[in-house]
């Protein structure tokens, strides 16, 4: 089997139709020997900041020395992306021999596999190969019955924060939606609760109780003299002082102070990891897309917040390091996202928009969304392409030495970067 052969494989099944559940991703796990019994998982759930929380952890639990397994979805340029082994994404030739191994057996079920069941599969072989000493595990969407949450006492669960996102699949209140994210706790397991919503924390904290697991909240109050730029944060965090993060966007120390609770309770689960492990983790953790400078000439920064949520947080990122100076923005968003509650939220700090259309079946046209983001009051103009879009805009934002922001699906991030060149 060729890596060509063994994507068109793995993309053969759409997981938009299938009952959920962990009866299938069981059974495949099974047959397989069930690879991820051989593991250490971080399991980590949450409406935002995973990836982030993800990246960062990973760097500081390699700088402790250890083999380090990361799982995230989705990927932002490669499909190779999602599994890693100390930031070495898979080859094509392993994930072409790892599908091969995988597919008669998934074959052989009479229930076959969705894609993500067979993505997470495939990395726990990979993650059991290489050996891992730890594996910071991504959950796809909600929970309860999340893939992922085939693996059994991890040596801490995390849940970022909850709010309102994929309600048709996981509630549409925040508690039900947190309920569903308190899927991954398990009996004797510890979990950390990195969101602010009381509520939702009311449930976790509940669901912990009953599993017999610790619980932890992280105190922001504990972070103090945040001092942003457009070349890294400096912060406090409690008892650690003037720690630096290298990823920008103001949602960033938030995701950090999750790391350092997390680190915590790992260090009395038995992990070594120093306070310069720490440091130097969270100054050199690296995560495309989320707030990034992608040109400085014109000064271009991609984000790929695409809820209200993830807007909000970027546009207090905005105004920190803008002011009171309003941006362009490039974007592009997905119809079943609340593109409404985001245009407005948008018109605070925007005055003119450039609109494309995301490359997905669930993309909301260009056209729609201009129209949205004018009833806001934005400026905003529809693009038939990225290239014509990336163009008006690059070559506004170039003459009125205003700031562009490229926002709105992480499905637009890999065509922006084929363009550029970056």
């Amino acid at each position: 089997m060729t890596y060509t052969e063994a994507l068109e494989y793995i993309h053969s099944v759409s997981w938009t139709f299938c009952k959920p559940g962990l009866e299938r991703i069981g059974e495949l796990c099974e047959k397989l020997g069930n690879p991820q019994n051989n593991l250490k998982f971080i399991h980590v759930a949450g409406t935002n900041g995973k990836g982030s929380f993800c990246s960062m952890l990973n760097s500081v639990l390699m700088e402790s020395g250890l083999c380090v397994g990361l799982y995230t979805s989705p990927y932002i340029r490669f499909f190779n992306e999602r599994m890693c082994v100390n930031r070495e994404p898979i080859s094509d030739g392993e994930l072409a021999e790892l599908c091969e191994y995988v597919k008669p057996i998934a074959d052989s079920m009479t229930d076959k596999p969705t894609e993500f069941e067979l993505i997470t599969a495939i990395a726990f072989e990979y993650f059991k190969r290489h050996n891992c000493d730890v594996v910071v595990l991504e959950a796809g969407m909600g929970g309860r019955l999340d893939s992922t949450n085939i693996i059994r006492s991890p040596l801490l669960s995390v849940i970022t924060g909850i709010a309102l996102d994929h309600t048709a699949f996981l509630g549409d209140t925040v508690e039900k939606i947190a309920a569903e994210k308190a899927g991954i706790i398990k009996d004797n397991a510890p979990v950390l609760f990195g969101g602010t919503d009381d509520s939702a924390a009311e449930i976790i904290e509940t669901v912990a109780k009953e599993k017999g697991s610790a619980y932890y909240r992280v105190d922001y109050n504990k972070l103090t003299e945040v001092n942003p730029s457009l070349d890294g944060t400096v912060f406090n965090y409690g008892k650690y002082v003037n720690m630096k993060i290298g990823l920008l966007g103001m949602y960033q120390p938030r995701n950090a102070s999750v790391v350092i609770n997390a680190v915590e309770i790992l260090k009395s689960r038995g992990l070594n990891i120093t306070e310069s492990n720490l440091r130097e983790g969270l100054s050199g953790a690296k995560w495309r897309g989320r707030f990034e400078i992608i040109s400085r000439d014109p000064l271009m920064i991609f984000d790929g917040a695409h809820n209200p949520q993830g807007i909000s947080s970027a546009v207090e990122s905005i105004r920190t390091y803008f002011g009171d100076k309003k941006v362009y923005l490039l974007t592009g968003v997905l119809r079943d996202k609340d593109y409404s509650a985001i245009a407005e939220d948008l018109s605070s700090v925007a005055s003119k928009a450039f609109t494309l259309t995301p490359d997905s079946p669930r993309a909301l046209s260009s056209k729609e969304y201009a129209e949205t983001l004018t009833k806001k009051g934005i400026d905003a103009k529809a693009y038939d392409t990225l290239k014509e879009a990336l163009t008006a805009a690059k070559n506004s934002a170039k003459q009125d030495g205003v700031p562009l922001i490229c926002l709105g699906s992480l499905y637009v991030y890999a065509s922006l970067a084929d363009e550029m060149g970056i």
